[in-house]
């Protein structure tokens, strides 16, 4: 497959847009996968386990926990305020119907007290008017609150998803080799969900607030001693918001990370239904999901019983208060202290509060799950790239594509180094194969050149630049790759051979296959270039899906080509074919060439073999034949795993 920078993005992030995600049937552990497939990490059973997706703040320790948490609620303030229009016309609609509500049930008052109660018409007919308009003001209010609600959250929610996806494309290598995509989905999408969900009710729940604010201070107004009575119960009920909210958040904490695993195993077994149905382990899927999803239903339950033992508490409170009303101003009413009219009154503002204080309970529980699901999208965005272009980054000058390593150490642990004191250089327009055992720093020595890594010690010049000083935009336009693992978009034939230049001419995508040796079998096609390809191009052929690719890299133009084992994954009988089209691409242009196939292998102008992290040895492939037992023992390795490959005939 081919890699490649757009070259678009702002300073410091390379502009890198990334074709290369795993299109091997393992799903999202093939992510990981696809990325170190033939890159010799020093094997670690405990590592290769480990995925180091951010952290799970819920049981990270309480510093972190609480930091996290924070980032949480900065990041919603954030993404809240995106809109300001919106968010002004939200709380001014909230106050406008807070006020509205409350004078309602003064003017009723009034209405009974200058109106029916002596009566009089008129009287009766001003109070009613003023009462259509305030309820005319609800109503209207009521609209442009609910509206601006949801221009708010929608506004947020797609502002994180832009900056969340932004970010990732924007994150080094080394994230992305130990990110499982199913998590990254679920927090893109669940936990974005759970932050406008909240979002949403903020002009309601503010309006709530301004409403029991000011109910509280119209009720004192009206009569302090009743007005204690009534509301008595409200310190207890803000007490029971605070600790229900402090056991929700752990519990909603472990919900998401729940329905994260679902939507892993999901997404693992769905892009790896191949392996599944070829070993029959249907089965067993099935209960990995039914473990995950029987996790989301334990979190699920543990928060369902958290709130149906505070709802009780807020069913009650209303309660009490009009009770109290009920109680202590039926004895003013009778004492003569309080007339009816005003006790009607009371009973109304009693009303008005059943319904924020019953919605308290949904808020909280709101606000518990979009604080934990903010808090993980906070890790996502917290996490600094590691490959960063600097400040006075320099612009790659003209040349041919000499490579040089000068005493290059890498490892991707840097206990392990994979490269040792790497001396290399290869000239401009030169090829050169490199060959070696599994974990010999193949792939890793290319993997150094378009800067996926940065090197521990040492340094890798591009035509005599340090590529830690070149924009990462140079440096990547400068560089292609072919992979073995081809990955294709589901879009058109033309699309994908011309991803690396979106305005590439028709003209130029056809010279381009016909180079790649694709131009017959694409014209084969249904709809020619423009037919569809299926997900991951896997309705084409192993051959035909690595001709798109090569002719992607031709579209690319490339100062640097790599192919990295982009002839293993072919049927040798048909290598022949693909290996033409590379001899095609590579005629002019710096080459490294990683393989095991002697054909292919060939094709170099020199060969380096590799070992543990070094040049053990280098010449001519047929020097190398006849001068070093090590070389022709690592190819007849090779071999012996060639014919070992039972699926080698369906790449064809």
């Amino acid at each position: 497959m081919f890699l490649r920078s757009e070259g678009r993005s702002g300073p410091g992030s390379g502009g890198a847009r990334y074709v290369h995600r795993g299109s091997s049937p393992h799903g999202a552990g093939a992510y990981a996968g696809a990325v170190t497939d033939t890159v010799e990490a020093p094997a670690d059973p405990a590592a290769a386990t480990q995925r180091e997706l951010p952290h799970d703040p819920a049981t990270a320790p309480d510093a972190e926990a609480r930091q996290s948490r924070r980032g949480g609620w900065k990041l919603m303030r954030e993404v809240a305020g995106a809109n300001k229009r919106w968010t002004v016309i939200g709380i001014s609609a909230s106050l406008f119907w807070t006020l509205a509500k409350i004078v309602i049930p003064l003017l009723a008052l009034g209405a009974i007290d200058e109106g029916i109660d002596p009566y009089d018409g008129q009287a009766l007919a001003f109070w009613s008017g003023l009462i259509v308009l305030a309820t005319a003001i609800v109503g209207g209010m009521s609209y442009l609150r609910r509206y601006s609600a949801f221009a708010i959250s929608l506004k947020a929610e797609a502002e994180l998803r832009r900056r969340l996806f932004d970010h990732l494309q924007r994150l080094h290598f080394g994230y992305h080799d130990r990110a499982q995509i199913g998590e990254l989905m679920a927090r893109v999408s669940t936990d974005a969900k759970q932050v406008q969900l909240l979002l949403v009710f903020i002009p309601i729940f503010g309006a709530n607030i301004l409403m029991i604010v000011g109910v509280s201070i119209v009720l004192f107004a009206l009569n302090a001693q009743l007005a204690a009575a009534a509301l008595a119960s409200l310190p207890l009920l803000f007490l029971g918001a605070w600790r229900f909210s402090s056991l929700l958040h752990p519990v909603a904490m472990g919900l998401q990370q729940r329905l994260a695993a679902v939507s892993h195993v999901v997404e693992e077994s769905l892009s790896g239904i191949r392996v599944v149905k070829g070993f029959g382990a249907e089965d067993l899927q099935v209960r990995e999901l039914g473990n995950a999803a029987d996790g989301v239903y334990d979190r699920g339950i543990a928060l369902a019983r958290l709130r149906a033992t505070f709802n009780p508490l807020l069913e009650v409170l209303p309660t009490v208060g009009l009770v109290a009303v009920l109680w202590v101003g039926g004895r003013q009413v009778i004492d003569g202290n309080l007339s009816v009219a005003a006790l009607i009154a009371f009973n109304s503002y009693i009303l008005q509060l059943v319904f924020p204080l019953r919605m308290t309970s949904f808020i909280v529980a709101q606000v518990s799950r979009a604080s934990a699901s903010a808090s993980r999208l906070h890790e996502i965005l917290a996490t600094d790239p590691e490959i960063v272009e600097r400040k006075d980054a320099v612009t790659l000058p003209e040349g041919s594509g000499e490579l040089r390593f000068e005493g290059v150490t890498f490892g991707y642990h840097h206990d392990r180094p994979v490269l040792r004191d790497l001396d290399l250089v290869i000239k401009a327009g030169e090829s050169v194969a490199l060959v070696g055992p599994t974990g010999a720093g193949k792939s890793t020595v290319a993997r150094l050149v378009p800067r996926f890594y940065d090197v521990d010690d040492g340094r890798l010049l591009v035509d005599g630049v340090d590529v830690r000083d070149l924009r990462l935009s140079d440096l990547r336009d400068a560089v292609a790759m072919v992979f073995e693992d081809t990955f294709l978009f589901t879009d058109t034939v033309r699309a994908n051979i011309a991803f690396a230049d979106d305005d590439a001419e028709d003209a130029a995508v056809e010279a381009a296959a016909r180079l790649a040796g694709g131009h017959d079998f694409v014209a084969d096609l249904p709809e020619g270039y423009d037919t569809m390809l299926g997900e991951h191009g896997f309705s084409l052929s192993g051959g035909q899906r690595q001709r798109v690719a090569i002719a992607r890299a031709i579209v690319a133009n490339p100062r640097v080509l790599i192919l990295d084992d982009a002839t293993s994954s072919v049927d040798p009988t048909k290598e022949h074919e693909i290996r033409g089209a590379l001899g095609e691409v590579m005629r002019g242009r710096t080459t490294i060439i990683i393989a095991h196939r002697p054909a292919t292998i060939a094709l170099a102008d020199r060969v380096i073999l590799l070992d543990h992290g070094k040049v053990a040895v280098e010449g001519t492939h047929e020097e190398l034949l006849r001068t070093s037992p090590r070389y022709r023992a690592v190819l007849a390795q090779a071999a012996a795993r060639d014919e070992a490959k039972p699926e080698a005939g369906a790449a064809s």
